[in-house]
C-alpha cells in the first residue's frame, strides 16, 4: 500500500489554494492540524486570541473535509500533547507518510521544530514557499542585500512598481508616491462624529463551542471573550473587506493617525486578522481598495495610505523579520531591563491613554497601529521596559499578532531594540503628541504639558529623561536635531528635577 503524504498546516495558514495542498490531492494525502496548549501559553495568549485562531481553524478543517480531504484534527482538550513538536511526532508515527507537505511557517521558532521534528522521526519535509505574499523571502534577501540599513519607502516603491499598483507608465498614480503628510489630521475637539459601525459577526455553534473549550481548558487565559465577533471564516472576512471599502476607506487616510475615547475602530479596516490567517489574499484586498479609487469611492490618499500598509509595511516587516531572525528577537539595544507592569494585563494605570488604549486591546483583542505604536509602544520604550517582556505581550494580546509581522513591529519600529536597522529614528513623543491626537487627556490625573510635579504626565517626564540619558546618541542623529535643539536649552537645574522624578517613577511603575 502506497503511503501518503502528510500536510502539516498551522493555525495561521487557512487558505485553500496554499502551496501544501496544491503539491498535492485528496486521493494522495491525509492533511494534520492540532490545537495545542502550548501556542495559547508560551507566551501567554489572550482568551480572544486563541478564540480566533481555534475557530477559525475548525473552520477551515471543515472546509477541508467538505472539499474531500481526509483531516486529521486534534482539538484542544481530546490529546495529551502539550506542545505542536509532541503532536507532530504523533502524527508523523502514526501515518508514515512519504512525504511530509508544509507550507512555510510564519514564525521562525516553529520552522526550526518542524525541520528538528521531521529529521528526529527520519522523514522527508517539503517546504513549500508561501505564495500568498506578494515577495518571497528569497527575492526580500536579494533585495536588500547587504544593506547595514533598509528604507521601507525605496521598498514600497520597488514594490508599486513590480505589482502596478496605483502606477501609470512607471510613474506614481497622482504624481507622488507617498500621500502620508495628508493623513495625520487630529479629529479636534468635536470629535469623530457619528461613525459607521464596522460589520459584527455573530459566534456560531463552533465558534461558541471553542468558547466553552477555552473556558474549560485554559481558563487563565487574559482578556475577555464575551465581545468575541471576529471574521472566521473566508466567507466572513471577505464580508469584512467590503463593509471597510464601502463604508469607511474614504474616510480613513485623513484621520488615520487620531484617536478617541470609546472608539476603538474608527476608520480602520479591521482586515489584518483575516489577513494574517490567509482568509483574505493582499492581492484582493489591494485590488477592492484600488477599484474604490478608480471608481471615485475613495480619494487617493485614503487608497494610497491604506494599500501603503499592506503592499508596503507588511511585506517589509516579513522579509525584515527572516533576514534578521533569531537576532531580532533578543535584541536591546538601549539595554532597558524594567519589568512589564502588571497592569498591562489589567488596564488599571491613572494614565487615561494607556488605560483605554489596553482595556480595549484585552477585552477586543485590537487597537490600531497609532495606539499600539504611540501609546503603549512609546510608554514601553521611554519607560526602559524589557523589550522581550513587551514583545511576549504584544504577540499575546493582539488577534493579528503572528510573530514575523508583530516582532518587527515592536522590536523595530516601537522600541528601536534593533538600532534603526529600518527606522532612521526612535519613535517617541511627549504626552503632548497624545494630546494632540485624542481626547485621551480630557480628565487624566496627568498634565500632558508638565514633565516634573506631582501632576506631570510620566509620558511627558520619560519622554524628556530618556532623550537626557540618550543624547550623545540622539545629537549624532540628524532627524533628531529639533528635539534636541530642546533637550540642550535645558538647565541643569531642570535636567536633575526630570532625572530625579524619571527614576522615582520607573522604580514604581505598578503605581503610575
Amino acid at each position: 500500500m502506497t503511503r501518503p503524504d502528510l500536510i502539516l498546516i498551522l493555525g495561521d495558514q487557512l487558505c485553500g489554494d496554499q502551496a501544501s495542498l496544491k503539491a498535492s490531492n485528496p486521493e494522495r494525502s491525509v492533511v494534520f492540524m492540532a490545537e495545542v496548549q502550548e501556542e495559547s501559553r508560551s507566551p501567554s495568549s489572550s482568551a480572544i486570541r486563541s478564540a480566533l485562531f481555534l475557530s477559525a481553524m475548525r473552520h477551515f478543517a471543515q472546509q477541508l473535509r467538505d472539499a474531500g480531504w481526509t483531516v486529521d484534527y486534534l482539538r484542544l482538550g481530546q490529546h495529551t500533547h502539550l506542545s505542536l513538536s509532541a503532536a507532530w511526532a504523533h502524527a508523523l508515527a502514526k501515518h508514515q507518510p512519504e512525504r511530509v507537505l508544509c507550507t512555510e511557517p510564519g514564525d521562525w521558532r516553529v520552522e526550526q521544530q518542524l525541520t528538528l521534528c521531521c529529521k528526529q522521526a527520519g522523514r522527508s519535509l517539503h517546504m513549500l514557499v508561501d505564495d500568498h505574499f506578494l515577495i518571497n523571502r528569497s527575492e526580500f534577501s536579494a533585495w536588500a542585500g547587504k544593506s547595514r540599513t533598509l528604507q521601507m519607502e525605496r521598498f514600497y516603491r520597488h514594490m508599486r512598481v513590480r505589482h502596478q499598483v496605483l502606477v501609470r507608465h512607471g510613474e506614481p498614480e497622482g504624481g507622488q508616491w507617498n500621500f502620508d503628510a495628508e493623513n495625520r489630521a487630529s479629529f479636534g475637539k468635536r470629535g469623530p462624529g457619528n461613525m459607521a459601525s464596522p460589520k459584527r459577526f455573530e459566534p456560531d455553534p463552533i465558534t461558541r463551542e471553542v468558547i466553552c473549550d477555552l473556558k474549560q481548558h485554559l481558563p487563565e487565559l487574559p482578556g475577555a471573550l464575551d465581545s468575541f465577533d471576529w471574521p472566521v471564516t473566508r466567507g466572513e472576512a471577505l464580508v469584512a473587506l467590503k463593509d471597510f471599502t464601502d463604508t469607511r476607506l474614504s474616510s480613513f487616510g485623513r484621520t488615520q493617525d487620531a484617536m478617541w475615547t470609546n472608539e476603538p475602530y474608527l476608520h480602520h479596516s479591521l482586515v489584518s486578522a483575516s489577513l494574517n490567517l490567509k482568509l483574505l489574499n493582499p492581492r484582493e484586498v489591494i485590488a477592492a481598495a484600488e477599484q474604490a479609487y478608480r471608481e471615485e469611492r475613495a480619494s487617493l490618499a485614503s487608497v494610497e495610505g491604506f494599500i501603503r500598509q499592506i503592499l508596503g509595511w507588511r511585506e517589509f516587516m516579513r522579509g525584515v523579520y527572516w533576514l534578521d531572525m533569531p537576532a531580532m528577537r533578543q535584541a536591546n539595544h538601549f539595554d532597558h531591563q524594567q519589568s512589564l507592569p502588571d497592569w498591562f494585563w489589567t488596564g488599571q494605570t491613572h494614565m487615561n491613554c494607556l488605560r483605554e488604549s489596553i482595556k480595549q486591546t484585552l477585552e477586543r483583542g485590537y487597537a490600531h497601529h497609532i495606539q499600539r505604536l504611540m501609546v503603549i509602544g512609546n510608554f514601553a520604550l521611554l519607560a526602559g521596559i524589557q523589550p522581550q517582556a513587551v514583545q511576549d505581550w504584544f504577540l499575546a494580546v493582539y488577534v493579528d499578532a503572528v510573530e514575523w509581522v508583530e516582532l518587527p513591529n515592536v522590536a523595530g519600529m516601537a522600541l528601536y531594540a534593533n538600532g534603526g536597522r529600518f527606522t532612521t529614528k526612535p519613535y517617541c513623543a511627549s504626552g503632548a503628541y497624545i494630546k494632540r491626537m485624542s481626547n485621551y487627556c480630557t480628565g487624566c490625573r496627568y498634565d500632558p504639558t508638565l514633565r516634573t510635579g506631582t501632576k506631570a504626565c510620566p509620558m511627558s517626564t520619560f519622554y524628556w529623561d530618556f532623550l537626557i540619558r540618550n543624547e550623545a546618541e540622539m545629537t549624532r542623529n540628524p532627524r533628531a536635531a529639533l528635539m534636541m535643539k530642546h533637550v540642550a536649552a535645558l538647565s541643569e537645574s531642570d535636567r536633575e528635577k526630570i532625572t530625579q522624578q524619571a527614576s522615582l517613577k520607573r522604580a514604581d511603575l505598578e503605581s503610575i
